[in-house]
């Protein structure tokens, strides 16, 4: 065996000891630059660039020992949460806490992204797990307690917003959740009482005075909650929802007049209540005012239906009869009941041959019953034409 000479010697130790410096200086340059993607990815999240953040990330190298992995998960995390992409938001998280994260803050994200993922059991315990954090962050108790409603938990969900009442006596937003879990409930009285307490406190919007005038209204409270409507109906005049919902509590009184007043003013800004308003005026028996707003209405279908009902009240037969061609063209003869009207129509000015025409179409059994007691007063105007005069 050949042995080395000491200058050899040397030499392989010179180049032990540059290649320790080399790998040394490598590891340091490579930590360091981790940590630098890691500040540029605070930077990014904190700027509003999630893609980027994540971008930035990609280039850590988590096989670093000093690579601060609770950190980097967390970040990724954020990014992941911010862009919507809750599964890989929440999978982050979870890594950042098995690699030491102590931050309480961690089980705040842990709850939003488990919500939104409607991992509703998981999302009470991150909450849990953020101890008295919760306190900081209301939002999270209208979480919790959308969470224990959606279990159907629904104690634990009221109780949540009650303890959210003590602890945030400004925030209105747990009252008003409480009004809309006692309307699903149909604890209408509760509702209402609570509804009536929230819109005195609060800056209420157009979908709180229907849900609350709803409640009253479910209750038969409908005085109070035509009050309340009409209070809404002169802050919110162009919305839909709370005029027919007004309306609706008005039919629910039998006041049709002011119920179709009211579709009437909104039908200003909204056509296709023209239809309803007309209606409701025919139901009303102001059936030259019904004539008037259908004229109006640009759906063709629904125009002659209604127009037909209308002359028919009126007894305008016929006006009813020369209505074929135009119920013929806009396809409406298929319904049986609008074949009916009509042969009713051409009985009744004495057309006997058109109306047989129409009454051979029907197969309703109702219908069928009613056409052949029109064609035996048919037989006994061709018998006794004075009684059919």
């Amino acid at each position: 065996m050949k042995l080395l000479t000491i200058q050899q010697i040397r030499l392989a130790m010179l180049s032990f000891l540059f290649s320790i410096f080399i790998s040394a200086a490598w590891a340091e340059e490579n930590h360091e630059q981790s940590t630098n993607l890691i500040e540029l990815a605070a930077i990014m999240l904190r700027d509003g660039h999630s893609d980027r953040a994540i971008l930035a990330l990609q280039g850590v190298d988590l096989e670093d020992e000093d690579t601060d992995l609770a950190r980097f998960y967390t970040l990724q995390g954020l990014a992941f949460m911010n862009l919507h992409d809750f599964v890989a938001a929440k999978d982050s998280f979870q890594s950042a806490i098995a690699n030491g994260q102590q931050e309480k803050t961690i089980y705040v994200y842990l709850a939003q992204v488990n919500f939104s993922l409607k991992n509703y059991q998981e999302t009470i315990q991150a909450i849990s797990e953020a101890g008295q954090l919760i306190n900081n962050y209301p939002a999270l108790f209208a979480i919790k307690a959308r969470a224990y409603w959606q279990l159907e938990e629904t104690e634990q969900a009221i109780n949540t917003l009650n303890e959210a009442e003590q602890l945030f006596p400004d925030d209105y937003r747990f009252l008003k959740q409480k009004v809309f879990y006692f309307v699903e409930l149909e604890l209408y009285h509760e509702a209402a009482k609570l509804g009536r307490k929230y819109l005195s406190l609060s800056h209420a919007n157009a979908e709180d005075y229907v849900a609350i005038g709803n409640a009253l209204r479910l209750s038969k409270t409908y005085q109070e909650a035509a009050n309340i409507l009409e209070i809404a109906r002169l802050q919110y005049p162009n919305n839909d929802v709370v005029a027919k919902l007004l309306a609706h509590v008005y039919l629910d009184q039998d006041k049709l007049n002011s119920a179709a007043f009211i579709l009437e003013q909104a039908a200003m800004l909204n056509s296709e209540l023209l239809s309803e308003a007309a209606e409701i005026y025919r139901r009303a028996g102001r059936f030259h005012k019904a004539l008037t707003l259908n004229e109006a209405i640009s759906d063709q279908k629904v125009k002659l239906k209604q127009r037909l009902s209308i002359l028919l009240a009126l007894k305008r037969f016929e006006l009813v009869a020369n209505m074929e061609s135009a119920l013929y063209r806009n396809g409406l003869l298929d319904d049986q009941h609008v074949r009916y009207a009509l042969a009713y129509a051409f009985f009744s000015t004495g057309r006997h041959t058109d109306a047989n025409e129409h009454l051979d179409n029907l197969t309703d059994a109702d219908l069928f019953r009613r056409g052949i007691e029109l064609r035996r007063l048919m037989e006994i105007c061709k018998t006794e034409p004075w009684q059919c005069t």
